[in-house]
């Protein structure tokens, strides 16, 4: 890794791989910081990606590095601690002692928070489910009601599954036309704190309540609480924002990816915490394009004023200053 950069990417996922394998093909010297933590590490493939449907995550993000190496782009391992200005862009520190300097800083990702019980981050990406549907079709499963998406999310299993049953857990159980859409889907509402997951022989059996009652159930559907890894950014005036579903907190941001503070871009799950691999990919492509772009324009205006300033000292004026200074009475022309 070296000192300088046209642009740093903090985040090794889809899309800051997709962005530095763009920023490389434009030319562009790029390094992409991954902390190796890819937030669907834990499941067994990723689906709904054209041409490499089931792949497995750690799979696809080698390949994706190798792409991006192979066009001369630099993907290094580390974590950044901290960011803060320096001439003519970004410091970016990070938490080992490196540091690296670019114009543009590109952020990616988030962190999923789960509920606390006993079991289930182990089970996280396996037979505990975010949105692998049809891993688990036919199957028993339930949704633990755990954010203000739940129904939806029982409606949308439903889809997969006739035997969906509904766990209300901490929050209120559905009334009013929540409570009738899912009984007129034939979904099972059970009231009562979730305690504990039961598993036999590392399979998910059940899920145990805490009167000890315990509901057979082979899959179980929760929606984490999704936060934008930014914290890094507060020191340049960014925070995260509270997403409008309630579903966590983003990073606000144009169309393009810009933020308010200029030159820095947001890409992927950090600014859309619904997309999946392709959009997040998809979105890591067209923010470089922009930020190409305004590259482009930046080192035009760099080169016109160098130019012009070449120009200026080869004016005819200037010339016969220099002649009547070197060659005295003894200039012509």
């Amino acid at each position: 890794m070296s000192d300088g950069y046209d642009v740093v990417i903090v985040g090794g996922g889809a899309a800051g791989l997709s962005a530095a394998l763009m920023l490389a093909r434009a030319r562009r010297t790029v390094v992409a910081i991954d902390a190796g933590t890819p937030r669907n590490a834990p499941a067994a493939g990723v689906h709904g990606l054209l041409a490499r449907e089931g792949i497995a995550p750690g799979e696809l993000l080698e390949r994706g590095r190798a792409e991006v190496r192979g066009y001369g782009g630099h993907v290094v391992a580390g974590e950044a601690g901290a960011v803060g200005r320096a001439a003519e862009g970004f410091l970016v520190a990070l938490t080992d002692g490196r540091s690296v300097r670019a114009r543009p800083l590109v952020t990616t990702g988030l962190v999923d928070e789960l509920p606390d019980l006993p079991g289930l981050r182990e089970r996280w990406g396996r037979d505990v489910v975010h949105c692998h549907g049809w891993e688990v079709r036919d199957q028993a499963i339930g949704v633990l009601a755990c954010g203000p998406m739940a129904v939806h999310q029982a409606l949308l299993f439903r889809q997969w599954s006739a035997e969906v049953t509904f766990f209300s857990h901490t929050m209120l159980p559905p009334t009013g036309s929540e409570a009738e859409q899912l009984a007129a889907r034939g979904i099972r509402v059970v009231q009562g704190e979730v305690a504990a997951l039961e598993v036999v022989e590392d399979r998910l059996t059940g899920v145990r309540l805490s009167d000890g009652t315990v509901v057979r159930r082979t899959a179980l559907a929760v929606q984490s609480r999704m936060v934008a890894r930014v914290a890094m950014l507060a020191s340049l005036g960014l925070h995260p924002s509270q997403h409008p579903s309630g579903m966590g907190e983003f990073l606000p941001a144009d169309p393009t990816g810009r933020t308010e503070t200029p030159g820095v871009w947001v890409a992927g799950n950090v600014t859309d915490l619904t997309a999946q691999v392709g959009a997040a990919a998809a979105a890591g492509a067209a923010t470089t394009a922009q930020i190409n772009a305004d590259l482009v324009t930046e080192d035009t205006r760099q080169a016109v004023a160098a130019y012009r300033a070449r120009q200026d000292s080869f004016s005819p004026e200037s010339e016969a200053q220099l002649g009547e200074l070197v060659m005295g009475d003894r200039r012509h022309g």
